[in-house]
């Protein structure tokens, strides 16, 4: 198994994130420094990364989609400094140093997060460069992966004491509250190609579905067996909260064979992908030394999964 995470991807991802500015006067520059903040925290930025990776398998010029990528680094960050606060998740530290909350005070972190939510759309909006029928349909798609039926919608049936216990919900909540995001990193881009829902984008979204629950369980599974160090977050915050997990639902070992199984039919789902005509003929051809148009996707899908080992 080829495990190579694409980092150049992620350098190309850095670079556009740093260039960001929020303020364009004094009186909110306090706001700004504490987007950036959290913004520019580091981590695998896997959403924005997953954006680019399939720019390159659909044939787009990857920093064709980058305002695409950025916007979705901008709600996911959001998210993360909401999560953090003590009326959600109540942690300290994130990417190894102190929540948004933390450093700038409860009411910062939430209006920055409420700003990168906000300035994710406007700079969608105003700076992705494609045909502005797509450009609507990837903004619908982000907000709706993001709202009530999306992220936001899984994360209160995750804070809810009254959500039906069961394997069924259990995976149906972090379609929502992971996967969604998730999901709209590929599908957003499929839009920008012009190719609607149909068989063309059938792998995709089996590939987007199973990419977002693999995410999630060996996510349950490093906050019982990861470091603080490793996390850069403080491990067992699940258990802390009494959240059902995969691991609280299944066991590790369970836990463990759930995600090969996710893993394994993602890269099916891409295998699916690379036998497309229309997508190989758009796409740069395996041949004349050229990789797989769907490699750096395969490296994202082997990356997550192998976390767990």
């Amino acid at each position: 198994m080829n495990a190579s995470y694409p980092d150049h991807l992620r350098d190309e991802v850095e670079r556009y994130l740093e260039a960001m500015r929020f303020s364009e006067e004094s009186l909110t520059a306090g706001l700004d420094e504490a987007m950036r903040y959290s913004l520019l925290a580091g981590g695998k930025r896997i959403r924005p990364v997953l954006a680019l990776a399939t720019a390159r398998a659909v044939g787009l010029e990857q920093r064709e989609v980058l305002p695409l990528a950025g916007a979705i680094e901008l709600i996911h960050t959001y998210s993360l400094i909401h999560d953090d606060l003590p009326a959600m998740d109540d942690d300290a530290l994130r990417r190894g140093q102190p929540t948004c909350h933390v450093k700038f005070g409860e009411d910062v972190a939430i209006l920055a997060g409420d700003g990168l939510y906000a300035e994710a759309f406007r700079h969608l909006l105003t700076h992705q460069r494609s045909a502005p029928e797509r450009v609507l349909g990837a903004a619908a798609e982000l907000a709706a992966a993001t709202g009530v039926n999306g992220m936001v919608g899984g994360q209160y049936a995750d804070v809810r004491p009254h959500t039906p216990a069961g394997p069924t919900t259990l995976r149906r909540l972090h379609e929502l509250k992971t996967g969604r995001l998730i999901g709209a990193s590929v599908l957003c881009v499929l839009l920008l190609a012009g190719i609607e829902h149909g068989p063309e984008t059938a792998p995709f979204r089996r590939f987007a579905a199973e990419l977002g629950v693999l995410f999630q369980i060996v996510d349950d599974i490093l906050d019982v067996t990861g470091t603080d160090d490793a996390l850069g977050k403080p491990r067992g915050s699940d258990e802390r909260h009494g959240k059902r997990t995969y691991v609280s639902e299944f066991g590790i070992d369970r836990a463990r064979e759930l995600a090969a199984e996710s893993h394994r039919m993602a890269r099916e789902a891409l295998a699916e992908v690379a036998g497309r005509s229309s997508l190989r003929a758009a796409a740069a051809p395996a041949s004349s030394g050229h990789p797989r148009a769907t490699a750096e996707l395969e490296g994202i899908a082997d990356f997550i999964f192998t976390r767990t080992s």
